[in-house]
């Protein structure tokens, strides 16, 4: 089977590439941007082209027919490539679709981890455990990682972990043998107009799923009548694994109780307190330099608690994501950021956005911040770049966040510096 991926640099789309690439399928495709995933994919001899005109789809078709396309749901309606697939003959999808059939194709149970925060970690934790205890699994980790792919069909693997996004309804598409549900916290108004919606979609993905746990603080009220849910209560997180940051803890306990579940009576706390984190969840750049993908006031509070645990002094730079998400989010900052020091405010990153809503500026979202007068609104250029060297230089921490250009632009300054 040949398949062509649109969007293959996302965290989404990139793992299934390799795992379609494991499966033995002919795999390339296209993305407008060189990313932290294409460049794994290239390593492993996946073509990708950054030609998404549909020029480079028609010439891989006449090469050998396309079987499938599989797109991102953030590419649209009116894209090139689907258009060209179209005329074509190709058939389309979203990620869903493969991972469902290859799920079910190799009779694998599907363990999915879902949650508005905590996904990627949690996934890549639940891997990086099976993994130490000598585990055939097969997983999709929505970033890259220093343990291997972020996408890995094994043989030989009875489980797949899944990081099952909510974004588009996308868990609904499943019906896992176990989920784990890490946090529900309203987000993707542009899926999910209204919270109750949100709030819906996670108990529907609950009633979908065989087995399921989730914190006894995260909306209980939704599984009260759903004896497939084990409620784990907030005063369980293990006081017995030694890593950084309260989220991380919490979310290291959900992977603990998901293995006993799954009747795997080994002691984890030792792997686990040795698990080496994943790409762009506060991940360290360089000296007191790290970078992380959080985007939404929860987890900004969470990630800059974790640093708390590291430095007296942090110095942060955030760039909001989505100028839809901070019509919705306006009202929540507040006191997320009490424990930055110092606060450099970036341009929202625009991205599926709709264009009868203005653009709030900076000024705008920072209105209701406690620590406001800490806040010095910025763009991406030499003067940012000379106060976060000045800043680790005095030894703070500073701590970059945001999932839109934040973390390619501070990349690209560290590989100018470094050559």
């Amino acid at each position: 089977m040949n398949i062509y991926f649109s969007g293959i640099g996302g965290v989404g789309i990139g793992p299934l590439a390799e795992i379609a690439f494991d499966a033995g399928y002919n795999v390339a495709g296209s993305d407008p941007q060189d990313t932290l995933m294409t460049k794994e994919l290239q390593k492993k001899g996946i073509t990708v082209s950054t030609v998404q005109d549909g020029s480079f789809l028609l010439a891989r078709h006449r090469e050998k027919p396309i079987d499938w396309l599989i797109y991102t749901s953030a590419l649209p309606d009116d894209h090139p490539e689907l258009i060209m697939a179209q005329k074509l003959g190709i058939q389309t999808a979203k990620r869903d679709e493969l991972i469902a059939y290859i799920v079910d194709d190799k009779s694998l149970k599907l363990i999915a981890i879902a949650g508005t925060h905590g996904k990627t970690t949690t996934t890549a934790m639940m891997v990086w455990t099976m993994q130490q205890l000598g585990i055939h699994v097969s997983y999709s980790i929505g970033t890259t990682i220093k343990f291997g792919p972020s996408g890995k069909l094994d043989p030989l693997s009875e489980y797949f972990v899944y990081e099952c996004d909510e974004f588009d309804r996308n868990f609904l598409h499943f019906n896992p043998y176990l989920s784990i549900i890490t946090s529900i916290d309203y987000d993707h108004p542009d899926t999910y107009p209204t919270i109750n919606e949100y709030l819906e979609a996670f108990s529907l993905f609950a009633l979908k799923s065989s087995r399921a746990i989730s914190w006894d603080d995260q909306h209980r009220e939704l599984f009260d009548d759903m004896p497939r849910v084990k409620i784990i209560n907030s005063s369980e997180v293990s006081s017995s694994i030694s890593i950084k940051g309260a989220h991380n803890r919490r979310n290291a306990t959900l992977v603990q109780k998901a293995m006993q579940l799954l009747g795997f009576a080994q002691s984890t706390d030792n792997i686990l307190s040795r698990f080496p984190g994943t790409d762009r969840r506060f991940e360290k750049l360089a000296d007191n330099l790290y970078s992380d993908y959080g985007h939404h006031p929860t987890e900004i509070a969470a990630t800059l608690q974790l640093a708390s645990e590291l430095s007296s002094s942090v110095v942060l730079v955030y760039q909001p994501h989505q100028n839809l998400r901070q019509h919705k989010m306006l009202d929540q900052y507040t006191n997320q950021f009490e424990q930055a020091e110092t606060i450099y405010w970036l341009p929202t990153y625009l991205s599926r956005e709709d264009p009868t809503l203005p653009i709030l500026e900076p000024a705008e979202l920072i209105k209701n911040i406690t620590n406001k007068n800490a806040v010095h609104i910025i763009d991406f250029n030499d003067e940012l770049w000379d106060i976060i060297q000045t800043a680790r230089r005095e030894g703070k921490l500073v701590l970059f966040m945001g999932a839109g250009k934040i973390d390619s632009w501070l990349r690209d300054k560290l590989v100018g510096i470094n050559q």
